[in-house]
């Protein structure tokens, strides 16, 4: 298993000071990504790149406007896509669902205005079910670690195109897990904000009252000057929604059991990373999490699936052929669940929303793994089902229960797979997940605190 090596191109901020500096112009950026992508060939990351005189314009006309007026001048960025970017065709990893929108996604759209450059449109996972980044007729990206090891979906070639450097800053989305799992599993950051703070129209829908559009940087710093630009009214979602931010503290929850699939290498690397963020933390409480898994089953086992049903039941029957097995699998799954059982299972979910209310009162983050292990392609493809649920056991619950999640890097295991934490917290609790998580990367921790009481029964 090899290593993953560093991305070689600049982040966010770097290219904001090089380009203040002068030292650096868009010109040479977007030669550089250009050179990127022909050095990587056809990796199954992008499904529709802008042609190259297209970047070449965008970068002269960039030249042209001060570097210090527009918070992303410069910087490259590819696009999920099932997101809307004017002159590209929109695809969900479907063909035969294709079309070329006139109009930006509001969040590309805010991109733009913010000055940054849109390379292409990325895989995924077709019409974003999946996690595991192998549901695609576009192929199946690979990790940048090597061996084989899935990228994670749905948002697979965003993820990666961020880990190998082609571009510092991607778009995805994310409703079980989608912004995490590839974060985890290509060494990068993910952010999966606020149900509705950042806009989603010109999204494709999979469930479109849980839907996010996530971003995948390389750092946290990143991840926050981003979201700066992304967060904020959405006039053509009705599901956007703004609200006030949580103040920011470091009192973690900590798991008291995890289900890892056995796998010891990941247990010891994230028992690592949990002694490290403990050792910066203001407190600590243990917590079972049964109660977040039940409500994530609920999203694929559940009457939740139902919705991705919804959204794609004419095209499923007008193009009976031209979706994958397993994705038309899944969907129509959705055809079980009566009215009844959704009645049913909002009102147990609103119960383990409050139990998850009770949790927040008593610590401002919980920490978790991002994915209990890794698969490789060959491993996903014996099993595509039940090690796709695997890979959202600590995902699928968030935006269920309407909370904010930072998926960051933290090492490797033993054997040189990637390891991932995610920190997850209330609704609007983007500014101190991502202050946390900067406590979480420090080198040097203090010494451990004192534990603070238990957090509440099931109910």
């Amino acid at each position: 298993m090899q290593t993953a090596t560093a991305a070689p191109s600049v982040g966010v901020l770097g290219l904001r000071a090089a380009y203040r500096a002068g030292t650096l112009r868009p010109r040479d950026v977007v030669e550089a990504v250009l050179a990127r992508l022909a050095a990587r060939g056809d990796d199954h990351v992008w499904i529709s790149v802008s042609p190259a005189a297209e970047l070449r314009e965008r970068a002269a006309r960039l030249e042209t406007l001060d570097p210090g007026a527009l918070p992303l001048y410069g910087v490259p960025v590819a696009v999920k896509d099932n997101i809307d970017a004017a002159g590209l065709p929109t695809t969900a990893a479907c063909p035969a669902f294709a079309y070329t929108p006139t109009v930006d996604a509001g969040a590309v759209r805010r991109l733009r205005e913010a000055g940054a450059i849109v390379v292409g449109k990325t895989n995924l996972d077709q019409f974003a079910t999946g996690l595991n980044g192998g549901r695609s007729p576009y192929g199946a990206p690979e990790s940048v670690f090597g061996g084989d090891l899935i990228s994670g979906g749905s948002s697979s070639g965003s993820a990666v195109a961020v880990a190998a450097g082609i571009v510092p800053v991607a778009l995805g989305t994310d409703t079980a897990g989608s912004g995490r799992v590839p974060a985890a599993l290509n060494g990068v950051v993910g952010l999966k904000p606020t149900r509705g703070l950042v806009g989603a129209s010109g999204v494709v829908p999979a469930c479109r009252s849980l839907d996010c559009v996530s971003v995948f940087t390389r750092d946290v710093a990143d991840a926050a000057a981003v979201l700066r630009v992304l967060a904020g009214p959405d006039p053509d979602d009705p599901w956007s929604r703004t609200g006030a931010p949580r103040p920011r503290g470091l009192t973690l929850a900590i798991p008291e059991e995890l289900d890892l699939e056995g796998d010891a290498a990941m247990r010891a690397a994230f028992e690592a990373a949990t002694d490290r963020a403990v050792a910066r933390s203001t407190g600590f409480v243990r917590t079972t999490v049964e109660p977040l898994r039940e409500a994530g089953d609920l999203l694929y086992g559940g009457p939740w699936v139902a919705e991705r049903l919804a959204v794609l039941q004419d095209f499923l029957a007008a193009h009976p052929d031209d979706v994958l097995p397993v994705t038309r699998s899944v969907v129509e799954s959705g055809a079980a669940y009566s009215a009844v059982d959704a009645f049913r299972a909002r009102y147990r979910l609103q119960e383990l929303k409050a139990w998850t209310d009770r949790l927040f009162a008593t610590a401002d983050l919980l920490l978790l793994p991002t994915v209990p292990t890794t698969f490789t392609r060959a491993e996903l493809a014996a099993e595509p089902v039940v090690r796709n649920l695997v890979l959202g056991r600590y995902t699928q619950f968030t935006n269920l229960l309407d909370l904010a999640a930072l998926a960051v890097p933290a090492g490797t295991t033993a054997d040189g797979r990637p390891c991932g934490v995610t920190l997850v917290g209330p609704a609007f609790s983007e500014d101190r997940l991502l202050a946390a998580a900067e406590a979480l990367l420090a080198p040097v921790p203090p010494p451990v605190p004192t534990p603070v009481p238990s957090t509440p029964e099931v109910p």
